[in-house]
């Protein structure tokens, strides 16, 4: 695959980063030595499974997710080990939501926890004032502080959706406990490791610098710090995205250089959102998010195209992949079924069979049959006629839509009063004396009354 390649290339350019001032070099430095040392440490665990058959089978698990292992050949020499791992799971908290696609990678670290091996949680809190470049054709906006610890103890709790919360399996680590002692001289020891050439060579760099655009330095110095978190936890394996492959491979560079053995890298596949376009954003809005109701859930996954159906099951379910090659063949007839299957065990990955099942049979009655939800808010409008977008303003807040937005909706048939659409801003409604149903949108119902 093109990809593959453009990888192997990556690793092997990284693995020959040389440094280019001997001065600031680690070898030449005492104080990067003794300010920040690294405590080695090999623990064996009587609780560490380690047989062939079931490493085997958990490698064989992975593949239905995972686009690369960096390598394989040192995967398996890990967790033949015998001993626990330190698994590296590192987030930027820019936002206080995980969605499904960051998921994917809990799923595969709670599957290690239950072999014996160790999740640290790294937060970074320090790295997020700073703001990753990857994938961004322009600089970030810097995050208060305040909000980054807020956003960090939501990233926690939605964790334990997902994974164990046994404190032998998993630790929450901060990098400002390391970067908040770093010094300016000790900051230049690591620079000095890599060339200038190297950072700018990144397609993201390239493509600014040909749009005229411009690129911070503080922005280049961005995988130098993420390549470090893996020195300073003795990182053995980390599971990412592949957007974020660079910066681990910056981290088995480091590693090798401070005399650690380097991490273990598995890149996972990343989906289209629900939109089937760009991946999961939080600020796109296409995403199923793990703080997200069962509900919510659900209707967000009934929204994706009709081609992502079988893409979702591979990634974001474990029904058997013989199951979904069956699908695959039968889809055609029928998509809807088997989307509304597909929510179903998003749902119940998550939240249980039973609230999945529930879920299953408030879609089915709501949408389905075209039944008004009982919970469906109801609004007084205090007088016998208005308008339609009179109406809709009164049905959700500024923040929750624009004018603009409302308009829009309108104007796009995706409003109906009763058992019609209407597409008439300015369309008057005189409200029968037992109120009128109004549907905006997939998933907003109104009961409006005089």
């Amino acid at each position: 695959m093109p990809q593959k390649r453009k990888n192997s290339k990556l690793r092997q350019s990284l693995d020959k980063i040389q440094p280019y001032n001997v001065e600031y070099s680690i070898k030449g430095n005492k104080n990067l030595k003794s300010s920040l040392t690294i405590k080695k440490e090999v623990k064996a665990m009587k609780n560490v499974v380690s047989d062939p058959k079931t490493i085997q089978e958990v490698i064989d698990s992975f593949s239905r997710t995972t686009e690369e292992i960096f390598s394989l050949e040192e995967l398996k020499k890990l967790f033949s080990s015998g001993r626990q791992l330190k698994m590296k799971f590192g987030v930027d908290v820019t936002a206080p939501d995980l969605h499904i696609g960051h998921a994917v990678n809990l799923w595969m670290y709670r599957k290690l926890q239950e072999l014996g091996h160790k999740i640290i949680f790294l937060i970074g809190d320090f790295t997020t004032q700073i703001g990753d470049p990857t994938g961004k054709s322009k600089t970030r906006q810097i995050i208060p502080l305040e909000e980054i610890k807020k956003n960090a103890e939501a990233f926690i709790k939605q964790t334990k959706m997902v994974l164990h919360d046994d404190p032998n399996l998993i630790e929450v680590r901060r990098n400002s406990e390391w970067y908040d002692k770093l010094s300016a001289k000790e900051l230049l020891s690591l620079m000095s490791m890599v060339t200038h050439d190297r950072l700018i060579a990144r397609e993201m760099f390239r493509k600014r610098v040909q749009e005229g655009k411009e690129i911070y330095e503080h922005e280049l110095v961005y995988p130098i710090l993420q390549g470090y978190d893996s020195v300073m936890l003795q990182a053995d394996l980390t599971i990412i995205g592949s957007d974020q492959l660079y910066n681990e491979m910056m981290g088995r560079f480091f590693q090798k250089r401070f005399g650690q053995v380097p991490q273990v890298i598995i890149t996972t596949k990343i989906t289209p959102g629900i939109d089937g376009k760009e991946k999961q954003s939080k600020s796109l809005g296409n995403y199923i998010g793990l703080a997200h109701s069962p509900r919510e859930k659900f209707g967000r996954v009934m929204s994706i195209p009709d081609n992502l159906i079988v893409e979702y099951f591979k990634v974001y379910t474990e029904v058997p992949l013989e199951k979904i090659a069956q699908m695959e063949k039968d889809l055609p007839s029928d998509p809807m079924r088997f989307k509304l299957l597909l929510a179903k065990e998003i749902v119940q990955r998550y939240h249980g069979e039973k609230v999945a099942e529930e879920e299953l049979q408030w879609f089915k009655k709501t949408f389905s049959e075209q039944q008004i939800p009982e919970e469906a808010p109801i609004i007084s409008l205090g007088r016998q006629s208005a308008n339609v977008f009179e109406i809709l303003r009164r049905c959700f807040t500024s923040q929750e839509k624009s004018n603009s937005e409302i308009k829009r909706l309108i104007r796009q048939g995706a409003v109906k009063l009763g058992n019609r659409t209407v597409e008439n801003q300015e369309e008057v409604v005189l409200l029968p004396a037992d109120g009128i149903n109004l549907k905006v949108g997939k998933r907003n119902w109104f009961k409006i009354v005089p």
